[in-house]
């Protein structure tokens, strides 16, 4: 019934829709009702709209479809299993993190070691929360990263008390 990629869409901005249909039911409590509950529902409305506006940053880092390879996040350890290489990162471990032009995000250990992602592998849509609780992380800034392939990896993070580590592949 409904086309492939109307219904691609839909799925991809899910969780912004599922935010906007709360605030629209805040909005109506709002208009309609009156004493407590015409201020749950602008309490609603207020919660829809920053809820709404959370999806949209985790929709722009989410990939419109699937690439090579799958990501799992399990116990602050970062697993990429791709279809020629593949490797696990610690959390606790991570000092630096690029963006390559293939596009690929790179995770480089305390130690120098390295393990490349493609931004659009399966499952990567985790790594967002984890990305942005870094310290020092500014959400937009990463989210600007990704909307131009650069030239040369760039480093979009680096952990506060780290020199810079560049390792030639």
């Amino acid at each position: 019934m409904i086309r492939p990629a109307v219904k691609s869409a839909l799925w991809r901005w899910r969780e912004v829709l599922a935010a906007l249909a709360l605030s629209g039911l805040g909005l109506w409590w709002g208009f309609a009702s009156f004493g407590i509950v015409q201020w749950l529902g602008w309490g609603l409305a207020g919660l829809g709209g920053v809820l709404a506006f959370a999806a949209a940053q985790k929709v722009r880092f989410r990939p419109p479809s699937d690439g090579p390879g799958v990501v799992t996040l399990d116990e602050r350890r970062i697993t990429y299993l791709g279809p020629l290489d593949g490797g696990v990162a610690e959390l606790d471990q991570l000092v630096q993190l690029d963006l390559t032009p293939a596009p690929a995000w790179r995770l480089i250990h305390r130690d120098g070691s390295q393990l490349d992602i493609p931004v659009n592998a399966r499952g990567v849509e985790a790594l967002f929360e984890v990305f942005t609780a870094l310290p020092g992380m500014k959400t937009e800034h990463l989210l600007s990263m990704l909307d131009r392939t650069p030239p040369a990896p760039m480093t979009v993070w680096m952990a506060p008390d780290h020199r810079p580590y560049r390792r030639l592949h």
